[in-house]
């Protein structure tokens, strides 16, 4: 009984190390998540900021000469799945998304750990890389992804490239959204007419253009940051889901230790009595 007791007692140990591995864990991931969501705030700011100018420099040229979205004969998809484990489902519906709808598609995927399962799956990918450990290097990404994205233009006249983009919500767990990113839908702003015209050093037609490029890239490093953020708020609750199940496993154990213990003292007690008795029986 008393090795028993002893190999509860390093179970308990064990779990106590455990809990504070995952405390860190979830520290770091709520860290890391906190500081996307404020880098989210200045980004979509910035895209305001094109948008609007791409709306001034609409209002200088004919609408006519700015076409939506045109239908594609060549599809790729941009997909952010999770870096690491431990993050719940978030791989899943990623990827589970990535595998809706139909037709061929090349898959643009940001995540190493992503990246095996959909090996597993056999997804095949036409691209992937690695997320950034932190938020602020998120630029760096998206100029990576922006890189691979204008090679794979390149060589077709017509695409259309989506990116499914993650979102956390504690009512409902890892969501995905799918936004068009190319081709550039000029549509989607409205033209702003004035008095006086904004002063530029360029033709309109050659300003949309930048415009366009700047847009499509900031929409890539909002789809990113959304995704970093994404990632850490689902380890941030599988780790708390860890804590509660480490919590109770040690309680368990704790009153399985102290069950054990009376049992010893209850036996020590008995031989001792038992022993008493004997003597006693022997010197009468």
């Amino acid at each position: 009984m008393t090795e028993r007791l002893a190999e509860i007692t390093k179970r308990i140990d064990s779990v106590q190390q455990l809990e504070t591995v995952v405390a860190a864990m979830r520290g770091i991931s709520a860290s890391r998540s906190q500081q996307a969501r404020g880098l989210l705030t200045g980004l979509r700011a910035y895209e305001a900021t094109i948008a609007a100018s791409i709306g001034q420099t609409l209002g200088m040229s004919p609408v006519h000469q700015h076409p939506g979205a045109a239908r594609a004969s060549r599809n790729a998809l941009i997909v952010f799945a999770a870096e690491q484990g431990f993050a719940g489902a978030f791989n899943d519906r990623m990827l589970d998304s990535a595998g809706d709808g139909s037709g061929a598609r090349d898959i643009f995927l940001v995540g190493s750990r992503g990246a095996t399962l959909a090996k597993e799956r056999g997804l095949p990918l036409y691209w992937h890389a690695a997320m950034v450990p932190h938020a602020n290097l998120v630029a760096g990404l998206a100029g990576r992804i922006a890189d691979a994205l204008y090679d794979w233009l390149s060589d077709a006249s017509e695409n259309r490239v989506d990116v499914i983009v993650p979102a956390w919500s504690a009512e409902h767990g890892v969501g995905a959204s799918r936004r068009t990113l190319l081709p550039f839908d000029f549509h989607r702003f409205a033209p702003v007419t004035s008095a006086l015209p904004p002063l530029t050093d360029m033709p309109p037609d050659v300003l949309l253009g930048r415009l366009a490029e700047e847009y499509v890239f900031a929409e890539l490093c909002e789809a990113a940051l959304s995704a970093f953020a994404a990632e850490n708020d689902a380890r941030v609750a599988a780790m708390l889901a860890a804590k509660n199940n480490l919590e109770t496993m040690s309680a368990d154990l704790r009153g399985l230790a102290r069950q054990i213990r009376q049992e010893e003292i209850t036996a020590e007690v008995v031989e001792l009595a038992s022993g008493a008795a004997a003597r006693g029986q022997d010197n009468p």
